[in-house]
């Protein structure tokens, strides 16, 4: 019986690992649940799997994934001409389109909404609140589509060294 416990655990542990990488590239907390679910084995497995380094590592890592992921997304928007509503306004397009893209069209549709969200929001905004040309707004929507698909993977990708990290725990 303890041997089927520790197997579904370890599935379960798993399945967690996987909901978050899969929540990074929507633009929501798949670290903090990759470092969560870190943690609870840590403890579940009287502090033999992992360890304080680990998890203090996996910390930073999470905390850099998000920095990243702002960054990119308003570094694009910036780069393109956007002024600061127009990054907030990538944030929010982003998140709105992957969660409608993703309920149309999982996986893939995940990744096309955001972009398709980020992009309409911020020509939105450049075009009716800034009040620049149509070329101008429909300029800054693409980089802000294109730091927002950076920033996702860049995300995903601070996932995956979180399991290497956790995978070399200390």
């Amino acid at each position: 019986m303890a041997t089927i416990l520790i197997i579904v655990g370890w599935i379960l542990f798993a399945t967690v690992i996987v909901v978050g990488l899969a929540l990074d590239l929507i633009g929501l907390f798949g670290n903090w649940l990759i470092l969560a679910s870190v943690v609870v084995a840590w403890i579940l497995t009287g502090f033999n799997h992992f360890g304080l380094w680990t998890i203090l590592i996996l910390t930073g890592l999470a905390v850099i994934g998000e920095i990243i992921e702002a960054l990119a997304a308003g570094l694009g928007a910036r780069t393109f001409g956007a002024q600061k509503g127009a990054i907030i306004s990538a944030i929010a397009g982003g998140l709105a389109g992957s969660i409608v893209g993703t309920a149309v069209f999982p996986i893939i549709g995940t990744i096309v909404g955001a972009c398709i969200g980020a992009f309409v929001v911020v020509v939105g905004y450049q075009y009716i609140v800034v009040e620049k040309q149509v070329h101008e707004a429909l300029w800054t929507g693409f980089g802000a589509m294109i730091g927002l698909v950076c920033g996702r993977i860049g995300k995903f990708l601070i996932g995956i060294i979180m399991l290497a990290a956790a995978a070399l725990g200390y």
